[in-house]
């Protein structure tokens, strides 16, 4: 059941939740002492987490054993795509995590110098830690700190000072680059949270994915907005590696899907991920245009588009004729899903607020600066799964003035990207005709 969560980056098991560390009037080493009683004055809680943790490993070991027993010939069959990619894909992800991991430890080291302790002295502190109890069990420590916490301590100093305690309580040996064990911390203003990963592949890593493109959670949670129906209509009219549409046809199977891009690389990409999905029947590619499709006006029931911001594919003050053709091959009560980087969002709001009417006061309808989001009165809001991996922009009321001529707003959902924030708009097509 935690495998077939779609709109879930990462899973762990929780040992420890509590209130932010205080660091505006307390000393550095008082906040490492607070950091160590983290494992120091609870490690049953710890030992627990473990057992589960162990537990969960061993019946997920056994469920592919007695899948594999049942059906080989599938096995088989299914070795070139399934497995391969997620091995390869798995390859990927572990060149990536040494790369950052001999970087992690060249920060280390330059740290420790920096503050005036050899980092063999730090050495020998951590090899005196493990002797003092001995065990099989390997670990790291990932850390991500945020707010005033950050501005005292370095990820790396939060991971050494957690490693260090958890060899001298329970004689675990610290690997950096296999490690049977992840322990995850986040200290940020709001908790301070630990936790242990149930899977070591996080869950938005997809299998049936060759090529990689938009985060598989984000194009999955863009479709489960869509409200997409049995026999409808999809078009995505700059589908790039067609995530989103891999996304969409693996949930909701019996619906006619179509992928448009003007760009040969991406289309072979997607094509590729289609093969590998076993979804070439289920979704036709084209090479067009966004601003001229070849469909028939009001032909589409729901557009669902992540709209290019990154610094490979960029658009610049197009978006407006991109709306606008979006709008026309759409149906009188179809729906628009787009993901909007803040530039987009103030490209439309500009558009909107040089064409809205104003109001009694002499202001416009929306004022400039405000984010709003309108939810539907039959429909109060999404799925639990996906409203807990979405950030809700600000909840008011949005004035039903159409973007262009009957594009209303509906719903609006601000998400991560990592390093960007990006936002995912919904859209319904009004009767009233366009401007």
């Amino acid at each position: 059941m935690l495998k077939t969560l779609k709109s879930a980056e990462r899973l762990f098991l929780l040992i420890k939740k509590q209130f932010p560390f205080s660091v505006s009037s307390v000393s550095k080493g008082k906040i490492v002492n607070e950091m160590q009683r983290l494992i120091n004055d609870d490690p049953e809680s710890w030992l627990n987490a473990i057992s589960i943790w162990k537990n969960l490993l061993e019946l997920d070991t056994k469920r592919e054993e007695h899948s594999q027993r049942d059906n080989p010939l599938k096995r088989k069959m299914g070795e070139n795509d399934t497995v391969i990619a997620k091995k390869l894909k798995a390859e990927q992800m572990q060149e990536a995590q040494e790369n950052r991991e001999c970087q992690l430890e060249k920060q280390i080291e330059e740290e420790m110098l920096e503050q005036g302790k050899n980092f063999q002295e730090l050495q020998n502190d951590v090899a005196k830690a493990a002797d003092t109890n001995q065990d099989d069990l390997t670990f790291r420590v990932s850390c991500r700190c945020s707010g005033a916490i950050a501005k005292n301590f370095s990820a790396q100093e939060v991971g050494r000072i957690i490693g260090i305690a958890l060899m001298k309580q329970f004689g675990w040996k610290a690997d950096l680059r296999n490690p049977n064990l992840e322990i995850f911390i986040h200290l940020n203003d709001i908790y301070s949270v630990m936790g242990i990963p149930v899977f070591r592949v996080p869950l938005a890593s997809r299998s049936y994915l060759r090529v990689a493109g938009l985060r598989s959670t984000i194009a999955w949670a863009m479709a489960s907005v869509a409200e997409i129906k049995a026999g409808a209509f999809v078009l995505d009219p700059m589908c790039g590696l067609g995530t989103i549409l891999l996304e969409a046809a693996k949930e909701w199977p019996d619906v006619y899907y179509v992928g448009a891009d003007v760009s040969d690389s991406q289309l072979l990409g997607a094509c590729d991920n289609l093969k590998a999905a076993g979804l070439m029947d289920k979704i036709e590619l084209l090479k067009v245009s966004v601003i001229e499709l070849p469909l028939p006006s009001e032909s589409v029931d729901v557009i669902i588009s992540d709209i290019p911001f990154g610094k490979k594919f960029k658009l610049g003050k197009d978006i407006k004729s991109i709306l606008q053709e979006m709008e026309r091959v759409l149906h009188v009560g179809g729906t628009i899903v787009l993901l909007l980087s803040e530039d987009h969002r103030r490209r439309l709001k500009d558009c909107k607020e040089s064409s809205i009417p104003l109001n009694s006061k002499g202001g416009h309808m929306d004022e400039p600066g405000v984010e709003k989001c309108l939810i539907p009165e039959e429909k109060t809001g999404i799925s639990e799964t996906v409203s807990s991996s979405l950030e809700a922009s600000n909840r008011e009321c949005l004035h039903r003035m159409p973007l262009f001529g009957s594009l209303v707003p509906v719903e609006c959902y601000k998400v991560s990207l990592g390093k960007t924030d990006a936002f995912i708009h919904k859209y319904k097509k009004s009767s009233s005709s366009g401007l």
